[in-house]
């Protein structure tokens, strides 16, 4: 059957895919374009399935606040490689998904995976009402990838501000405010960013960290005090102040308010806050493939597996 170039532009234009795959899907279609989209939506969806057990562990963050300052969300969409994250469909999934979660109620992956993507156009693809998994999906088969929604967080203030800081595509924060402006909001989050504490104050962190982490100082210190002689060796109450003194430190390392903030380091997050009349009553980091694990792989080697040769 004589397929016309025009019409093999027309398919290209709709769904993104190479030539030859075009012309071979309207050549099985018999010149109805609708016919060769549906028969490349199967394959394509073969496809991903297919490549759902590959490690994505590069992509980006996309950040959406609302109008009113009260919500924001956070979301990591991962890809394969970096080359995927910097393609322009895969960046505007990532806003459309970060867009469609914060205008939900979606608690769980399952729930955001089933919503259905806001802002398509009707000759999207995966068409006007398909769900994120479904789009996901049909960027897998376009793009060649493993691509998934790994995680969000979305936070709704009651009384006070969501505040949000995305640094390049990487690392995402938001942190809820109460009290305090805007601008306090953003410097706060741009240093949780940079400083990564683990929780806001001391009662975030645990019992058993904080007594390991005694444990281990007063280990130190005995080893040290061992090699003096007994006459030099300083009281055990001594010892224990030394202690208290390395939690302490231990502590303003790891908690929000503890840590010297990165614009003024002779003030801490906390007395910033205070001066300011506000607290934080939560934050929240994202940083791209953080926790994955990583194929160790040869660039040379993908060269030619891909070209056939391996």
């Amino acid at each position: 059957m004589n397929i016309s170039a025009a019409l093999v532009k027309d398919l290209r234009e709709r769904t993104g895919s190479g030539m030859m795959e075009c012309k071979k899907a309207l050549v099985e279609a018999g010149g109805d374009i609708e016919a060769a989209i549906e028969l490349m939506r199967k394959s394509g969806l073969a496809k991903a399935d297919k490549k759902s057990g590959r490690i994505a562990a590069e992509g980006r963050l996309a950040v959406k606040s609302s109008a009113d300052g009260k919500s924001a969300v956070v979301v990591e969409i991962n890809s394969e490689t970096d080359f995927v994250a910097k393609n322009e469909d895969f960046i505007a999934f990532a806003d459309l998904v970060a867009q469609t979660i914060l205008a939900s109620s979606a608690a769980t992956l399952e729930e955001a995976l089933a919503l259905t993507l806001v802002g398509q156009a009707d000759g999207d693809l995966a068409g006007g009402d398909a769900s994120i998994d479904q789009n996901r999906k049909e960027l897998v088969a376009k793009l060649g990838e493993n691509i998934n929604l790994r995680r969000f967080e979305r936070y709704q203030s009651a009384n006070g501000l969501v505040a949000s800081y995305l640094h390049g595509t990487r690392i995402g924060v938001l942190v809820e405010l109460v009290g305090g402006d805007e601008a306090l909001g953003k410097d706060i989050a741009m240093h949780v960013a940079a400083s990564k504490p683990v929780c806001v104050d001391e009662s975030g962190v645990s019992v058993d960290l904080i007594a390991k982490e005694r444990e281990i100082g007063l280990a130190q210190i005995e080893a040290e005090e061992s090699e003096k002689s007994e006459d030099k060796r300083k009281p055990a109450d001594l010892l224990q102040k030394i202690v208290d003194g390395k939690i302490k430190k231990f502590l303003g390392e790891i908690t929000l308010l503890g840590q010297p903030f990165v614009k003024d380091d002779k003030q801490t997050v906390g007395a910033l806050l205070k001066s300011k009349g506000a607290t934080v009553a939560r934050f929240a980091r994202l940083e791209v493939g953080e926790g994955i694990e990583k194929e160790e792989s040869n660039f040379a080697d993908e060269v030619m597996a891909q070209a056939g040769l391996r």
